[in-house]
This record gives C-alpha cells, sequence and structure tokens, in this order.
C-alpha cells in the first residue's frame, strides 16, 4: 500500500478489539522504529514506555479522563515522555552527540530559560508521534493519540522522576463496530488548496 493510501485509510480508533492482542515480533518492530525517530540535533530527548500489563494499564487507565475505555480495550499503551531534568539531558548528549550538536545546544538553546529549553525537549517528542503513528498504519497496526490523560499521575505510577509524561498512544486492532472508522465515518479534512500554498 502507498504512503498515500496509509494516510487516507488510517483513523483515530474509538472501540478496539479487547481480545486480540499485537504479535511480540510487531512490537518489538515499533520498539526499534521509535528509537530511530528524528530529533532536533539527535537529541533524543525522550523515554517511551510499552505497558501491556492489564493491571498497569487498568491503573493508568483510571486516570485517563473519557479515554479509559479504549485504553483498557487495547492491545497496548504507549507512553510518550520529554526528559525534564536538564542537567540530566545536557550529561546525555556530552556522552552521545558530536561536538558540532553540543555547540549548538550551547549557542542556541543553553542561553534560554528554563520553560523555554524543555518546551524544546519536549517538541522532539512530538515529531516521534507522526513518525509512530504512521509506522502503526503500515503495519496494519490501529492507533489512538491521547493527550487527555492526568499526565502527573501517570509519572507517579510509572515511576518517571526524570521524565514528565507528555500524551499516550492505545495500539490494537479495531473493534468492526467502531463508528469512527472510515468506511463509517468519512474523513473531515479541510480543502487543500486552504491549507497547502505553492510559490
Amino acid at each position: 500500500m502507498s504512503f498515500l493510501d496509509l494516510a487516507k485509510s488510517r483513523y483515530t480508533t474509538k472501540r478496539y478489539n479487547a481480545n486480540e492482542k499485537i504479535a511480540d515480533e510487531k512490537i518489538e518492530q515499533l520498539k526499534e522504529i521509535l528509537r530511530l525517530s528524528p530529533s532536533s540535533i539527535n537529541s533524543q530527548s525522550w523515554k517511551f514506555i510499552f505497558v501491556s500489563d492489564e493491571n498497569v494499564k487498568r491503573e493508568l487507565a483510571n486516570v485517563s479522563y473519557f479515554n479509559e475505555q479504549r485504553i483498557n480495550e487495547a492491545s497496548h499503551l504507549i507512553v510518550f515522555s520529554a526528559i525534564d531534568n536538564i542537567a540530566l539531558f545536557e550529561q546525555q548528549i556530552q556522552e552521545n552527540l558530536p561536538e558540532g550538536s553540543i555547540n549548538y545546544y550551547h549557542q542556541f538553546l543553553k542561553p534560554k530559560s528554563e520553560t523555554e529549553i524543555k518546551s524544546w525537549l519536549q517538541h522532539q517528542v512530538y515529531l516521534s508521534l507522526g513518525f509512530f503513528l504512521s509506522a502503526c498504519a503500515s503495519l496494519e497496526i490501529d492507533s489512538t493519540p491521547m493527550e487527555g490523560i492526568k499526565g502527573e499521575q501517570y509519572d507517579k505510577i510509572l515511576q518517571l522522576d526524570d521524565y514528565k509524561t507528555l500524551f499516550v498512544v492505545a495500539i490494537g486492532y479495531r473493534n468492526t463496530e467502531d463508528a469512527n472508522q472510515p468506511s463509517t465515518n468519512p474523513k473531515s479534512r479541510l480543502p487543500l488548496e486552504q491549507i497547502i500554498k505553492s510559490i
């Protein structure tokens, strides 16, 4: 299937088949794909947690507002978090990045406020989201990105001391009665000419 066809067919799944789990082989592929996600200066300011344990998943679902049902039904829940300890991040890049990338950070980012630096770190995690959703579609896995969660509660449950939960993605296989799938509820997007400009 072409990438355009994947874009037309993928959608935000609202109901999952709770009895159908994703094979370990595909989960390992998704882990490696996330590891290879792009980030500015190869900063990799993230941690991804794959949750399949039903008890932990249920505990997280309980602090996820209206997303509780789809998290409980999904095969896995992936928690996307950003590093929240600037000193730890600086140590990480010092140990892993080339001199040019480290110099970029010190010249253009380090002079900024703590809030601005952490915002930049979090932006890198959002880059991985689009990469991940596309990967799921290519593996015929359904997905639901969600910001409607209590991030601080996630941090406590998962003991994320130096990281901050930003959003999660439920993955699995759709319930055939899911009313949000494109065959039932066609995709709605703004006209091309309204959002694309060619110069």
